[in-house]
This record gives C-alpha cells, sequence and structure tokens, in this order.
C-alpha cells in the first residue's frame, strides 16, 4: 500500500492500516474585535444561529465581525461630528464652558451610540 495518495483533490495519508485525510486549515489574519463586533457576535449567536454557525465553520466569523466593529465606528465618528456641528458645540464652547462641553459630547455619543447599535450591530 501506498503511504500517500490523492483522491477527490484530498490528499490521504497511510496510517497502520487506514488512510487519513491530510486536512489543512488556511492561514487567516487574526484581527480585533471591538464593541461592537462583540455586540453583533452575541447577536447573531442568540437570534441567527444559522448565519452565526456558517461564519464559524467556514471561519470567517472573525473578519466579519472585525467589519462590523469598522463599519460602526466609522459611523459613530460621523454621526458624533454631524449632530455637534447641528448642535453648535465646537471649541469655543469647549473653551468658555468645559462642563457644558463635555455633557453635550457623552449626549450625543450615547445618541450615536444608539443608532449604530440599532443600525448595525442588531441587524
Amino acid at each position: 500500500m501506498e503511504k500517500y495518495i490523492t483522491q477527490n483533490g484530498i490528499k490521504y495519508e497511510l496510517r497502520g492500516e487506514q488512510y487519513y485525510p491530510m486536512l489543512e486549515i488556511a492561514e487567516q489574519k487574526e484581527h480585533k474585535i471591538g464593541k461592537y463586533g462583540l455586540l453583533h457576535r452575541d447577536y447573531i449567536k442568540q437570534h441567527k444561529r444559522g448565519t452565526y454557525t456558517t461564519l464559524l465553520t467556514e471561519d470567517k466569523l472573525n473578519a466579519h465581525l472585525h467589519e462590523i466593529d469598522v463599519q460602526a465606528n466609522e459611523m459613530v465618528e460621523a454621526i458624533v461630528a454631524n449632530l455637534a456641528r447641528e448642535r453648535g458645540i465646537n471649541e469655543e464652547l469647549k473653551a468658555s464652558d468645559a462642563l457644558k462641553w463635555v455633557a453635550e459630547m457623552n449626549n450625543i455619543k450615547a445618541i450615536a451610540e444608539e443608532i449604530v447599535l440599532r443600525e448595525v450591530s442588531y441587524q
């Protein structure tokens, strides 16, 4: 019996009296996942089991979560900038009344995060 055989594009190795497939996992880049990616992971794990399982078994979960996280962070930054400009929250307010500026910016960030959670993370 031959030590190695190839059938249907899969290479097999003889171990004892049986052939075992020599499976290789493709090299994947491991991305850091932030807040929004982790929230999306928990959501699809609970509410969209099929999608979660498919992404997990195809080794695409990490890349998908990274993409969601990047998209959500960009949206938060854009929404915060737009709301701050619309409400007149600028460096002058920061210099004259820092406490009010912090309160307004925290409020705007909370609004932006709520929008992003609804639009991106929980979809």
